[in-house]
């Protein structure tokens, strides 16, 4: 009977996946390069065949070693979950945070019930607006937190990602291709006017509003079911559609940053628990923003 997998063999195995070669992972994992070569040897030995082929410059993985790459990053990852979760200091407390509704689906509310699972003791309400009635109610002390859109400012403020809005179209509808365009857009927007309308007029395009709402969701529902183009965060792009680039005729509408707000009267170990919540939340679109 082959031994069982032990998690510190999969770190090893997950240093030397990432690192392409055990020098460099030995240095990554503070050991000596035996000790990760022993690793190594042990887990391909419990497997009962190889996971990595040696070359001259380092080592790729086998098929089998390709097979083994998620489970390790499952494991190890939830392995560092359960000791992150059970080692911090438990938080209580109200924590009021408020978020757009471009994120309400997609983003925020893994990292959301994340938190409330970590600190049950805390009481987490989320409140769901546009950007100024959210600085309005983060100035009236109604919230501790806002993550808005926010143009380019001198203002310091923390920055959790770029995320551009494009026009976007249904890939079987293909609303881009009539004129004159029909076009989604918000209720007495003064962003639809000053952004969305301008980018049409900029490239002399045609359109008449087909639909008319308040909310991203609406603007997601609108296109996808082929009543009209929109303009939306790139991040929040619904599955069979797909952004108007220049190749279409289109252009950027914006070039918005996610923006962290506080609340100027204060904080608390709760709250600031939530901003690292928030950013690690952002941290994969931020990062693919700067690619």
């Amino acid at each position: 009977m082959l031994p069982p997998l032990d998690s510190d063999l999969m770190r090893g195995f997950l240093a030397v996946a990432d690192a392409g070669s055990v020098t460099s992972a030995a240095d990554q994992l503070g050991r000596t390069q035996s000790a990760v070569s022993m690793q190594i040897r042990k887990l391909e030995d419990s497997l009962g065949q190889s996971v990595f082929v040696r070359e001259p410059r380092g080592v790729s993985l086998t098929a089998r070693g390709k097979q083994l790459l998620p489970y390790a990053r499952r494991v190890v990852g939830l392995l560092d979950e359960a000791a992150t979760a059970l080692r911090e200091k438990p938080l209580s407390g109200p924590v009021r945070v408020g978020i757009p509704d471009e994120y309400v689906q997609s983003i925020l509310p893994s990292a959301l019930a994340s938190f409330s699972l970590r600190h049950p003791e805390t009481k987490v309400t989320a409140r769901c607006d546009f950007s100024a009635p959210q600085l309005t109610a983060l100035s009236a002390d109604k919230i501790d937190l806002a993550v808005v859109y926010e143009g380019y400012s001198e203002d310091e403020v923390e920055v959790l990602a770029v995320d551009p809005t494009v026009w976007v179209t249904s890939i079987s509808h293909a609303q881009h291709l009539q004129r004159p365009l029909p076009i989604s857009i918000y209720f007495s927007s003064d962003w639809c006017r000053d952004y969305a309308l301008h980018s049409l007029e900029q490239i002399g395009m045609d359109y008449y509003p087909a639909f008319e709402c308040d909310t991203s969701a609406s603007m997601r529902s609108a296109v996808t079911n082929g009543i009209a183009v929109a303009p939306l965060a790139r991040s929040s792009i619904p599955a069979g559609c797909r952004e108007l680039t220049i190749e279409d005729g289109f252009i950027t509408i914006d070039n918005a940053r996610v923006v962290l707000h506080r609340n100027p009267t204060g904080t608390s170990p709760a709250i600031e628990a939530m901003v690292a919540t928030l950013r690690d939340a952002f941290c994969p679109l931020a990062n693919k923003g700067m690619d």
